[in-house]
């Protein structure tokens, strides 16, 4: 599937998942307006873009900054043209403690970048989304959505919010030519812990936990993007639990917990 003559926002740009998107979009002929908080992780990702850089637009952005995200739609039609897409990926996890043992400053912060992020994105791109003959609409949601994961129960509430308001969204779009996809991750080979300010030494080993490549789960995306797809749940991991939570939510929610709860202190 081609996005040739395309043009795409993507969170997260400057790494991870959020990099990867990016790059596939531009191999496919996309250009990208890639968001990042950190200027030199976006300087990385046109790097690696190679002759596919031309098309990419990068913008150091705090999208906890809602002001600035308001003020973003016409800097990157400026640059790149009419936006057809906005693929929201960027995300933190908490700190792996209880409810009871999480402080409020932590709570605050992944509210913030979890769920206010995009839904700020979203209010400043729809309504052009919306002009468009044909556009998409994708949010990145996550495993711990639908099977709670010890030690990250206010992450998997944020992303719980996003289905929801996705969902929501697909409703309100019905007569639209927007399309509306969720993303369901499970575990994926990124720095999410180091880019989120937690000092993970140790745990990324426990249990030897299998992980997706992040390029795999770009393409993943990008394909079930551009491809209108509705839901995509992507690594073994999450699609046994995804079956299993449909089946029986206190047998996977007893499985995860067996299997992550050496993360906890």
């Amino acid at each position: 599937m081609s996005g040739k003559n395309h043009t795409f926002v993507v969170t997260g740009a400057g790494n991870g998942i959020g990099r990867e998107v990016t790059l596939e979009l531009l191999t496919r002929g996309a250009s990208v307006a890639g968001l990042d908080i950190n200027k030199e992780w976006l300087q990385e990702t046109a790097e690696l873009a190679g002759a596919d850089a031309s098309r990419f637009a990068p913008f150091a952005l705090d999208i906890t900054d809602r002001n600035a995200v308001v003020a973003l739609p016409p800097k990157v039609t400026k640059a790149l043209g009419e936006v057809d897409g906005l693929i929201n990926v960027a995300g933190i996890i908490q700190p792996f403690v209880r409810i009871n043992d999480l402080d409020f400053g932590d709570i605050d912060r992944v509210v913030d970048v979890n769920f206010h992020g995009p839904l700020n994105l979203i209010k400043a791109f729809l309504p052009g989304l919306l002009a468009r003959p044909e556009a998409y609409l994708a949010n990145v949601s996550s495993m711990g959505s639908y099977a709670p994961v010890p030690g990250q129960t206010l992450y998997g509430a944020t992303k719980a919010g996003i289905n929801l308001l996705s969902e929501g969204l697909r409703s309100e779009l019905r007569d639209s030519k927007v399309s509306m996809t969720v993303i369901y991750p499970g575990a994926i080979g990124t720095n999410i812990a180091g880019n989120s300010g937690l000092d993970m030494a140790g745990a990324e080993d426990a249990g030897e936990r299998k992980v997706v490549d992040p390029k795999d789960a770009g393409i993943a995306i990008v394909d079930a993007v551009l491809g209108r797809k509705k839901r995509v749940v992507i690594g073994s991991d999450a699609k046994a639990l995804w079956h299993m939570n449909h089946l029986s939510p206190d047998l996977a929610s007893n499985m995860i917990y067996n299997n992550m709860k050496d993360l906890l202190p």
